[in-house]
């Protein structure tokens, strides 16, 4: 199958462009052919257009991939949904990457005739293959805590420090990986360690006993799923679709439900550490078995449109 990835910047480890390069190379190695350029703009052999969260060209029957909408209050939201919602109304399959980011999205731009809820993957394998970190610092810890993101408001990385300093040993250490940290603290056992390219994450997390999650109304954080294949104990937020990928005996911070209409989205509530739930949802991680599962969405949308 000819599968023409569009709107997928292959330069970039951001979220879904991190995502969309472990799914191409997925499917490579199953034997289909990915593309993510099209040469004169040729599209009568595209099988199928895999376009992440808008369509800038149309070649052939389009699958879009949402990774989420705007609903910041602050933001101009309207409009910045705008191409959203139009690949949306036109396509012929949608991808949700959460039951969290289905019901948002049917709620705002109405229920598609054919969807599927595909969760996030990653490559199993590579990460088994990647060594653990050791570093004079936190050597000395008995466990690493861990957190990572390209830090912004509602990633809550203030509430991150506090469960830390609320729940670890005095012989544990946490290190904070990601750009833009919005927080800043001075502690003997709290580390910063800024951007990381994804090898050294990896081996952060494979170092890391547990990753510390507690963004507010996050879709399916792809850190969180490497975090897991690399074995770490989740804690994060019961808000959004982090729960659906976080894996069974993960400790889940019960929040307030929330009804889906624009909110202030960098102003997160604060949050009561003393309500917890463990998760009993299991959904794999593995990139191969979440790749079947799309060239089967593939499939199934090729036969409903001929």
């Amino acid at each position: 199958m000819k599968i023409y990835f569009d709107n997928v910047d292959f330069y970039s480890n951001s979220g879904p462009n991190g995502f969309g390069q472990k799914l191409f190379k997925s499917l490579k190695s199953l034997g289909h052919q990915p593309i993510n350029h099209l040469v004169d703009r040729e599209t009568k052999d595209i099988d199928i257009q895999l376009s992440f969260i808008y369509s800038n060209i149309v070649s052939g029957p389009v699958i879009q991939r949402l990774d989420g909408i705007y609903f910041n209050s602050e933001q101009d939201f309207k409009s910045l949904n705008e191409p959203i919602k139009r690949t949306y109304e036109n396509c012929q399959g949608v991808v949700f990457q959460s039951s969290f980011n289905k019901s948002l999205t049917e709620k705002w731009f109405g229920e598609h005739d054919n969807s599927a809820i595909i969760r996030n993957g990653t490559n199993l394998d590579l990460i088994d293959s990647i060594s653990p970190l050791y570093n004079d610092k936190i050597d000395s810890f008995e466990k690493v805590w861990c957190c990572a993101s390209s830090w912004r408001p509602h990633k809550r990385l203030s509430e991150n420090v506090r469960y830390f300093l609320d729940f670890a040993s005095e012989k544990d250490c946490l290190v904070i990986a990601g750009s833009n940290p919005d927080y800043s603290i001075s502690h003997p056992r709290i580390f910063y360690a800024g951007n990381l390219d994804w090898k050294s994450l990896i081996s952060l997390f494979r170092r890391s006993d547990y990753f510390i999650h507690l963004a507010w109304l996050d879709h399916c954080p792809n850190v969180v799923v490497d975090a897991r294949a690399s074995g770490c104990h989740i804690i994060c937020s019961s808000s959004g679709g982090t729960k659906e990928i976080c894996g069974s005996n993960s400790t889940i911070i019960e929040e307030d439900n929330w009804d889906y209409s624009p909110c202030k989205l960098y102003s997160p509530p604060p949050m009561d550490f003393s309500n917890t739930s463990n998760t009993i949802e299991e959904n794999s991680i593995n990139i191969k078995d979440v790749s079947k599962i799309y060239l089967d969405f593939f499939r199934k949308t090729i036969e409903g449109s001929m």
